[in-house]
């Protein structure tokens, strides 16, 4: 079997010490696709990234759902129900439904740069996680969302307790305390959204938002179980704010580390409305260089860096043959750096993004949402999020790193690329 290459000195234990160079290691002397032990190969270039992301058939989702449907005496919701769930969902997290609710996300990001401290070293991920949050369950939840919001703020610590490195991987069924801990966050969270919902339903008010959307009975499948609804929400009321908490925290750093960049989107920012509820689909679009700014900090350090897909037949990758079972780790982090998509591809360049005219362009591969069938539904909320902070964050201040010898984050990679315990500070605009 024509296998791909083998990294020399490549072993779990050597992936576990720095992933990230040894990521980088493989695509360099391995190239497109590279085994790191037997039965587990790295995606590693762009070509062979994307067609394990769409090729689904051959490359099917390897994890199990962080929170997977509860036991009710009612009996567990079908795999059919839980997809036309997903299907209700992404109705309100389509493009065109989030460029409609554009002015409901804008005043939470200019709050966020309204409140931070001035003058001050702070760690600002904190900070930064409960504006996504708000801005996030705001957006599925509307009106009822500072009733769901401690609740999702719990959700997010069992996500936390439950990922953290253990020295033992246990069979999913086996109740450990991480375990435990997370299943009582979920049923307090969808005990508190359960009455929510009835009473959607009870009035005929739905609501124009993600739930409202999920109430809402389709010609295709008809009316959702109530399960169905309950048993879809935590996972994405999580993902709202937390893989994009992750990209803020790289995208407020580069910030810091490139003025010039920060001064261009700060006159940007500058033409915005001064009430940031009026703020509309066109003004976002107008803000090309910032979202030209925060998709190269995304191509650059995507917060989900790795992604595994379980290959359920033999097959062919990059004119290798991968035996069914095997691991398959998709490595946008370096497809990102793949040189035959992106000029010069380590540098940070946001104006890559844009054509000579400074209209958005398409330069090259970009995975920092996925692609294929299983891509990140909530791309579409997510960079608006991201574009509305960036753009207010800058509009109001100068953001620098601590002063001496040491560094102001540390780069951690088990559960995405993220800058734990980043410090900054902000200095008011003159």
């Amino acid at each position: 079997m024509n296998e791909p290459p083998r990294l020399p000195e490549g072993s779990f234990a050597a992936w576990s010490r720095d992933r990230l160079a040894l990521a980088r290691r493989g695509a360099d002397e391995c190239g497109d696709v590279w085994k790191l032990e037997p039965g587990v190969y790295v995606a590693a270039r762009a070509g062979p990234c994307e067609a394990v992301l769409r090729r689904a058939q051959d490359f099917s989702l390897a994890a199990s759902p962080l929170f997977p449907p509860l036991k009710r005496s009612s009996g567990a919701t079908t795999p059919e129900e839980r997809a036309h769930a997903h299907a209700a969902r992404m109705r309100g997290l389509r493009p065109q439904a989030v460029a409609a609710r554009i002015g409901e996300i804008a005043p939470s990001a200019a709050q966020f740069a309204d409140q931070w401290p001035t003058g001050q070293d702070i760690e600002i991920l904190p900070l930064v996680r409960h504006a996504l949050a708000e801005i996030g369950v705001r957006y599925l939840f509307s009106e009822d969302a500072p009733a769901l919001l401690p609740f999702a703020s719990r959700l997010f610590l069992a996500r936390e307790v439950l990922v953290r490195p253990s020295r033992w991987v246990w069979p999913h069924w086996v109740p450990t305390p991480a375990r435990r801990f997370r299943t009582r966050q979920q049923v307090a969270f969808t005990n508190a959204l359960q009455p929510i919902v009835r009473r959607r339903r009870s009035s005929g008010r739905l609501g124009d938002d993600v739930l409202g959307q999920m109430l809402r009975p389709s010609t295709r499948y008809g009316l959702l179980p109530e399960e169905a609804i309950l048993d879809t929400l935590p996972g994405i009321t999580i993902a709202t704010f937390e893989t994009p908490s992750r990209a803020a925290g790289w995208i407020l750093l580069h910030l810091a580390r490139h003025p010039q960049a920060a001064d261009r989107v700060a006159a940007e920012a500058a033409l915005l409305p001064a009430d940031p509820a009026a703020t509309t689909s066109t003004h976002l679009d107008s803000l090309q260089y910032t979202q030209a700014l925060v998709r190269e900090v995304l191509r650059l350090y995507p917060p989900s860096w790795l992604l595994t897909r379980r290959v359920t037949r033999q097959t062919r990758l990059a004119d290798y043959t991968i035996g069914a079972g095997s691991t398959v780790l998709v490595c946008p982090y370096t497809a990102h750096r793949d040189a035959r998509e992106h000029f010069d591809p380590d540098q940070f360049q946001p104006e890559r993004w844009l054509d000579d005219s400074g209209s958005p362009a398409n330069p090259g591969v970009f995975l920092s949402f996925g692609t294929g069938p299983h891509g990140c539904e909530g791309a579409a909320l997510a960079m608006a999020m991201l574009t509305l902070l960036t753009a207010q964050t800058a509009r109001h201040y100068h953001l620098s790193e601590p002063p001496g010898p040491e560094p102001s984050y540390q780069v951690t990679t088990l559960e995405g690329l993220a800058t734990a315990g980043l410090r900054l500070r902000a200095t008011l605009r003159s």
